[in-house]
């Protein structure tokens, strides 16, 4: 047999620099910290550090976004700067790749929500 999942609205910020605050709002995660955001760095190859910046061994800076560990009800999962923090239909949270995002959720309108 096939399924279809059920309309549902939910809630979502994307994780960027420039609405932090309203990303930890809504996700009640990330505070900022002695004026740090509570995260983590994420390099190139997706791996999360408390470094923001590395050399390599030319001298070149490493490319780096800004990360979130967040509580999800499997466990803890990375967020990285771009993706979409969803907060379910039963409050939980998690990040969602922005790809996976645009393909499976649409903005409602207020007659709607």
């Amino acid at each position: 047999m096939k399924y279809r999942k059920k309309p549902v609205v939910i809630e979502a910020v994307q994780l960027r620099w420039d609405n932090w605050s309203e990303m930890c709002e809504h996700a009640n995660v990330g505070h900022l910290t002695d004026g740090y955001p509570q995260g983590t760095y994420v390099d190139k190859d997706g791996k999360s550090s408390d470094v923001p910046v590395t050399l390599d061994f030319a001298g070149n800076k490493g490319v780096f976004k800004i990360g979130l560990l967040i509580p999800t009800l499997e466990g803890v999962m990375l967020g990285i700067e771009g993706d979409w923090i969803i907060k379910g239909i039963k409050g939980e949270i998690y990040p969602c790749k922005p790809d996976i995002f645009e393909a499976t959720y649409e903005a409602v309108t207020n007659q709607e929500s």
